[in-house]
């Protein structure tokens, strides 16, 4: 019904009307569902990489100290009692969502609730109105220019995420984390109060400036013992200096084709996740575990029971004999890293089906991924990922220019580097060229559940499943 509304009202009004329409629309949900998030423990992780799986991590070290949790990501969502797939499209979803998926998490009987909150979702006022109690910073570099105007204004999009945690609310629990309303001041007293807490990764260029906003405690978490973190609490404002902070620090990372080790204040961690770049993401909610004073022998317990992420670095494995690997990653420097990760796994050859997002998300990336994947595979399969309301094949175009057209590329089209629109016939070209111990790597879609398409228009999609039934139709036929 909104929708119809929505599209009756004229384009340049309905830009002008937007703010107070978002603000309104958020408010509304959160009073229909009774303000869930003043009913229990609510972390928010925030960054441009890093924020699901930091999200499912922080959610395994709660449930293993004993602490029933909900959740809301990009590619996981749960209400404590059930986890399913994210089937929105969009990391942060509308208000109405959020606020009844809160409410849902406080009925299962939640203690902590765990947001992934996007820059795009806070400019819709997505956050308001979801009384944060613990902020994560992940990291930040370039992304969503387009939408947001300048690098400058899309991380100011995540500071006003910071600002908002100074209106939010004290809470009070009980020894089992349930919050509590104590009836007067003496009664607070048999309570603990939730500190409102700043949790930032400390090794990213822009964590001082996450820092400068007001909490009542703050974390750092970090690889780098050599940075004088002292001196940059000192340089704080007045409002945002609180009277102690911790530096949590991990140390000795190692990566293999079976998971990461490292140490975490002296103590050793084995995950079974692959790539380094998750190493940071454990720190992280290591961090956020001991916020909250937990064992840090839970914390670990926590940490080392996960053992994949959907859509993340995900083997599939239908008993052929090539590895097949969905990942998520759509932009350069995470693409980078997962080169890095792939690279310890053995493997004769590389090949890749990727693509680039349109409906004017960062068209600037797209020769760039062209050029990397040129770099790094063997043979690359340019295809259709989320046009929105662009060309497809223009976008195909735009990454297949960017892998042929740079000095030393050795990409020739229709011999290692194809164009092939449809996404599931891509899949398949891939397939079909995979022999024996080929490393065949679908990167963009990870776990998610629709491809995006003019109009407004979803196609249900899940890479994974395609992936799956493409190599038993290989294997089906290479047994004829």
């Amino acid at each position: 019904m909104l929708e119809k509304i929505k599209k009756l009202i004229p384009r340049n009004l309905f830009k002008v009307l937007q703010p107070p329409y978002h603000f309104l629309m958020a408010l509304l949900a959160a009073l229909v569902y009774h303000f869930p998030s003043k009913k229990m423990i609510v972390i928010g992780v925030t960054g441009t990489a890093g924020k699901t799986s930091t999200v499912y991590l922080i959610a395994k070290t709660l449930a293993a100290a004993g602490y029933k949790t909900g959740f809301t990501s990009t590619a996981v969502f749960s209400d404590g009692d059930k986890e399913w797939l994210n089937d929105k499209k969009m990391t942060m979803p509308g208000r109405f969502f959020i606020q009844r998926t809160l409410h849902q998490m406080w009925k299962n009987g939640c203690r902590y609730a765990i947001i992934e909150t996007t820059s795009e979702g806070i400019k819709q006022f997505r956050h308001r109105f979801i009384n944060y109690d613990i902020l994560v910073f992940t990291n930040l570099y370039p992304e969503h220019i387009e939408s947001h105007g300048s690098f400058e204004k899309y991380k100011e999009a995540k500071g006003i995420l910071f600002a908002h945690l100074k209106r939010c609310s004290t809470k009070y629990v009980n020894e089992q984390k349930v919050v509590v309303r104590p009836a007067n001041n003496f009664k607070k007293l048999d309570f603990t109060r939730v500190f409102k807490t700043i949790i930032v990764n400390g090794d990213d260029e822009h964590s001082e400036y996450f820092l400068n906003f007001g909490s009542e405690e703050k974390i750092i978490y970090s690889f780098q013992p050599e940075t004088n973190f002292k001196l940059i609490f000192e340089n704080l404002s007045e409002e945002a200096k609180v009277k102690d902070f911790k530096v949590i620090y991990g140390s000795e990372v190692s990566s293999s084709a079976h998971g990461i080790s490292l140490k975490i204040e002296n103590e050793p961690v084995n995950l079974k996740l692959l790539g380094e770049f998750n190493a940071i993401n454990a720190l992280a909610a290591y961090a956020v575990g001991q916020s909250q004073r937990l064992n840090s022998r839970d914390i670990i317990a926590g940490l080392e029971s996960v053992s994949s992420l959907a859509g993340k670095l995900e083997l599939i494995d239908e008993g052929q004999n090539f590895t097949a690997i969905v990942d998520y990653s759509f932009e350069p420097q995470a693409m980078e890293k997962l080169y890095k990760t792939i690279a310890l796994i053995p493997h004769r050859r590389l090949i890749q089906v990727l693509g680039s997002a349109g409906g004017g998300r960062d068209r600037a990336r797209r020769p760039i991924l062209g050029k990397i994947a040129a770099e790094n595979v063997d043979i690359a399969i340019i295809t259709d990922e989320d046009p929105y309301d662009e060309d497809p094949l223009e976008i195909i175009n735009q990454v297949a220019a960017g892998a042929e057209n740079f000095p030393g590329s050795k990409m020739i089209l229709d011999k290692n580097l194809f164009k092939i629109l449809d996404r599931r016939e891509a899949i398949k070209k891939a397939l079909e060229l995979a022999e024996e111990g080929d490393l065949v790597l679908f990167t963009g879609k990870g776990a998610e559940q629709y491809i995006c398409v003019a109009a407004g228009q979803k196609i249900p999609w899940d890479e994974r499943q395609v992936v799956r039934e493409v190599i038993v139709e290989k294997m089906c036929i290479d047994k004829e």
